[in-house]
């Protein structure tokens, strides 16, 4: 055993348990079937940043690694890519997006980097017009995420001018929708609710706050109420239970 491995180790531990006589579970998995543990590992990984848990960071960030080497690896079988081309290609953009750094070398503000970084993606993906920019967000998202990425790509791009105070005022009158929902159909139901969810993704556009993680955020607050009461009530039962006994025993 290795005092320390490399990344060319993990490829080959990983080449050994796809190979035909290797894991009976490894050597039949597909991307498709391995899409589900791509997902969870990132979220694990955003779990362990969240809770400052740098040894508990380094372990996900591995899993994370691992399912990359895994899908490179898939990808060589089928003769279309390996992991060198998966290194070289992240290396080239990183160095083209970032010609402040490695070409001109001229110091620019963080919004010019941010537009410079667009321009060079929009021509680097050949969009041809604005919808192609909306429509490269992946559907496979989470809504909230996905929501976000479309919002701040139709602002960037000129595509929606509505201002705070327009969306503000909406939200105010469809809240009387809000109140009465069990009113409408189901299919109408699914419409106040996601115009209504869609314009809090533009109020934290507005707020350049990122609306996946105001809800990740709140949950937390909401979990934790839940606790507190549920503490609260179950303390308060052992204190009846206490009183009724001393109060037999007169």
């Amino acid at each position: 055993m290795s005092e320390k491995y490399t990344l060319d180790d993990l490829c080959q531990v990983v080449r050994r348990l796809t190979a035909k006589d290797g894991c009976p579970w490894d050597s039949i998995q597909t991307h498709e079937s391995l899409k589900r543990y791509l997902i969870e590992e990132c979220y694990e990984v955003i779990d362990a940043i969240d809770n400052k848990d740098n040894d508990n960071m380094c372990e996900e960030l591995g899993d994370l690694l691992f399912q990359i080497v895994f899908h490179a690896e898939l990808a060589r079988k089928e003769g279309a890519f390996d992991i060198s081309h998966v290194i070289d290609g992240i290396t080239k953009k990183m160095i083209s997006r970032h010609p402040h750094i490695f070409s001109d070398g001229g110091g620019k503000t963080i919004a010019e980097i941010n537009d410079s970084w667009e321009s060079i993606k929009k021509a680097e993906k050949g969009y041809k017009n604005n919808m192609e920019i909306l429509r490269s967000v992946p559907r496979s998202l989470p809504a909230l995420m996905r929501s976000e990425k479309t919002v701040t790509k139709a602002y960037k791009n000129n595509m929606d001018n509505e201002g705070l105070q327009d969306i503000a005022e909406r939200m105010e009158k469809n809240i009387y929708l809000l109140r009465d929902i069990n009113s409408f159909h189901k299919k109408e139901q699914e419409e106040i609710i996601g115009n209504f969810l869609l314009d809090l993704t533009k109020i934290s556009h507005f707020s350049q706050l990122n609306v996946e993680f105001s809800l990740t955020n709140a949950l937390k607050t909401y979990i934790n109420k839940l606790e507190n009461i549920e503490t609260a009530n179950a303390a308060a039962g052992e204190i009846a239970e206490d009183t009724d006994f001393e109060d037999a025993k007169v």
